[in-house]
């Protein structure tokens, strides 16, 4: 696994107006989908193009185009959700999937009530959208689905990550395939599994509590 801090003057600001308890939904709606379009930018770097010619009103230019099949988007309900605009924004002709994903709050095991996703992914990226990479189970299971459904490469974009989880995302995909983009590695996770010092319940903050 690898992992890329995307250490931006503009990503810390945004960041920064996240944490504050003082922000509210609208602005931290708009403030993380700003944030993802600046990580996607970092995690889309490597993104596999084909060269292309076009004709410009004045000569044949040669570029690059995204390469088939395009990537797969795989936002992590709910708090994915709010991630997807600032996702798209960069690559609207990326498909979109989903995966529902709940934790149990005492024993921090999460388990899967909804997936909307591809049979066959061979050949394809995919960027999974999920704001906190917390204990790290959820992204491991999310990961997992998707290699074993022929993914070529898995990116994870979160908005923070703690060392917990970065470890253990690492310990279940030792190769080059899966990688970590994140605003952020937080202190460490306390005793209900929350990143420290974090910006609390991703998923209450966006569209507030339920």
């Amino acid at each position: 696994m690898r992992t890329l801090l995307a250490d931006h003057p503009l990503v810390t600001h945004k960041l920064t107006l996240l944490r504050a308890a003082t922000t509210d939904n609208a602005t931290f709606r708009m403030l993380a989908s700003e944030l993802v379009t600046l990580l996607a930018y970092e995690a889309t770097r490597d993104v596999r193009v084909t060269p292309v010619e076009v004709s410009t009103p004045v000569a044949v230019a040669t570029g690059a185009m995204l390469d088939e099949p395009k990537p797969l988007i795989v936002p992590v309900l709910r708090a994915g959700i709010g991630m997807l605009d600032g996702m798209t924004r960069l690559m609207p002709m990326a498909s979109v999937g989903f995966v529902g994903m709940v934790r149990d709050e005492e024993s921090l095991v999460a388990s899967t009530y909804a997936n909307r996703l591809p049979v066959d992914l061979a050949g394809r990226e995919v960027f999974v959208l999920d704001p906190m990479l917390a204990t790290g189970g959820t992204l491991v299971t999310v990961i997992s689905m998707l290699l074993d459904r022929g993914a070529t490469a898995v990116t994870a974009i979160c908005l923070l990550a703690a060392p917990e989880g970065l470890a253990k995302i690492d310990d279940a995909f030792p190769g080059e395939n899966v990688r970590v983009v994140t605003g952020a590695i937080d202190d460490h996770l306390n005793d209900k599994g929350y990143i420290v010092p974090g910006l609390g319940d991703a998923g209450d903050r966006l569209f507030g509590e339920i």
